[in-house]
């Protein structure tokens, strides 16, 4: 018995008690060197199947010791690795499968550490590395178009055209891998194709059908029997993509069902990109001392897993800060954000508008819409919005109409209740320009239930006290002392200087506006 757990090609670890199949391409690495009981290599694949990492990747070093580890047990060391969060250890691991797949003629299996190595690889942002490893697994793969390799092969593809920001060719590809998995009933190769055919098409303005896509994906992938590494894509894909479109209830909603899958497959620790994923929903949701202290613990695990993501980790901090109201350390974050080869928008221009540097905040957001990458593509919908209220708030209200026209005339790609409510915030802007205060109340009125539905207090504060001051203009002190209670007892809740700020000046403005009524009956 202690020779039944084998690793099988395509199915991992599995009971045998029969002959394994032989590889289409050579003879199946499964049982070419003897075990006995006990022994480091038994140890590690049964650590292996209960999920307990740590165990796996110490039993596997000692059974390379002993010289008792086949080819597969590599590609089982390094996820075990990977699912610690120690990719980088992994990369010798799977150099040396692809050599002994090679050697032993097994080219097919050759190309599946060749592309875990381009995806490692990529996470660390050295692009030309994993092109060199995509294109070797390429060789490896060959004519076998209709397996599963070549289905991954066209999943790493995408995403190293995404990387190259060519977003039509990548969601290309990411729909050749999804059917290649969908033709196999290949459960993984068909998640990985369907959630990046989903990105892409968010990307390209196909917001209905790219969120059906990852629904979906996640759903599948999340539902079978992957690998953790494999769910901590899928996982961390789709909450890439609500983050950047603003899509924040979605964005919770994936991530209190994920945190329990994880659970589930031994994975007590979140990746530093997930820690990042979460940090900024907790953010938007006014969890700021915890935001900040998990976007902090993210930044030390980015460094070694995903240094790429660093700018973006720095970002979401400098969105933490403002929101508190340290305009300060925000700035800082934002800095170290841009000098990490990230666009800190639209936190940045929002700061530089509290500042009172309006047009310095315009011209940012005008830039930030140049561009054909990913990232850029995915927030337009919220630095357009942002720049439509920067816009109308210095008297450009062209440009602001244009905006916020062009946001209207789209519904169907922007209908996230984030870009809603700002598109409601720049129209009242425009209106209150206009000296139309009526109308700008509703817009206001819009733009506070549009964040009540995202769950996000600091923003419905904000609104909230911008509807107060127009309200004491329009003399109806009662309609403003509610809304600024409400937006009072926020700014306490979560601890924003800048909001409390802003209430003490408008009890001030109310108290004047009270002392001038008292005055004049």
């Amino acid at each position: 018995m202690e020779a039944a757990l084998r690793n099988l090609p395509r199915f991992g670890y599995r009971i045998c008690l029969d002959q394994p199949p032989v590889s289409e391409n050579g003879p199946a690495d499964t049982g070419s060197k003897p075990s006995r009981p006990g022994s480091p290599i038994l140890a590690a694949r049964t650590a292996v199947a209960a999920r307990k990492w740590q165990d796996a990747a110490a039993s596997f070093a000692k059974a390379d010791a002993a010289d008792e580890l086949l080819t597969a047990d590599l590609e089982e060391w390094a996820l075990a690795l990977e699912c610690m969060g120690r990719p980088a250890e992994a990369i010798p691991l799977l150099a040396r499968a692809v050599t002994e797949y090679g050697v032993a003629g097994e080219r097919l299996r050759a190309a599946s550490p060749a592309i875990s190595l381009a995806k490692i690889h990529l996470e660390r942002g050295e692009l030309a590395v994993a092109k060199g490893w995509h294109k070797r697994a390429a060789q490896l793969i060959n004519t076998s178009a209709d397996s599963r390799e070549h289905g991954l092969w066209c999943w790493m593809g995408a995403r190293i055209m995404g990387a190259e920001a060519e977003p039509e060719q990548a969601l290309a590809l990411a729909d050749q891998a999804f059917e290649v998995g969908r033709q196999l009933e290949d459960p993984v190769v068909e998640s990985l194709g369907l959630i990046y055919r989903g990105f892409f098409k968010l990307c390209l303005g196909e917001t209905k059908s790219g969120q059906e896509d990852q629904d979906l994906a996640a759903a599948l992938g999340l539902s079978s029997d992957v690998d953790p590494i494999v769910g901590g894509i899928l996982y961390c894909n789709i909450l890439w993509a609500c983050r950047n479109f603003g899509d924040w209830s979605r964005a919770n909603q994936w991530t209190l069902g994920y945190e329990g899958w994880c659970k589930g497959h031994g994975l007590e620790d979140l990746s530093g990109s997930c820690r990042l994923h979460r940090a900024e929903v907790l953010g938007v949701h006014g969890t700021l001392k915890e935001a900040e202290a998990l976007v902090r613990a993210a930044l030390d695990q980015l460094a070694l897993d995903a240094p790429w993501a660093t700018g973006d980790a720095l970002r979401v901090l400098g969105d933490i800060h403002l929101a508190a109201g340290d305009f300060a350390e925000a700035e800082i974050a934002y800095r170290a954000s841009h000098a990490a080869g990230w666009d800190p928008q639209p936190g940045l221009a929002l700061l530089q508008l509290e500042q009172g540097h309006a047009e310095a905040a315009f011209s940012a957001l005008e830039r930030s819409l140049v561009g054909n990458g990913w990232p850029t593509l995915q927030r337009r919908g919220l630095v357009l919005a942002t720049l439509a209220k920067v816009a109308a708030r210095i008297g450009r209200p062209e440009r602001a109409k244009e905006v916020i026209a062009e946001l209207e005339t789209q519904p169907q790609r922007w209908p996230m209740a984030s870009v809603r409510a700002l598109t409601a915030e720049a129209k009242a802007e425009l209106f209150i320009q206009e000296e139309r205060l009526a109308e700008a109340v509703r817009e206001l009125q819009t733009a506070c239930s549009r964040w009540s539905e995202i769950g996000s207090p600091i923003n419905v504060a904000d609104a909230r006290l911008s509807l107060a001051a127009l309200l004491i203009q329009l003399g109806d002190r009662t309609g403003a002392e509610l809304e600024l209670g409400t937006a009072l007892a926020v700014a306490r809740k979560v601890d924003s200087s800048r909001l409390m700020r802003r209430c003490e000046e408008l009890k001030d403005l109310l108290s004047g506006a009270q002392k001038v009524a008292a005055g004049s009956a």
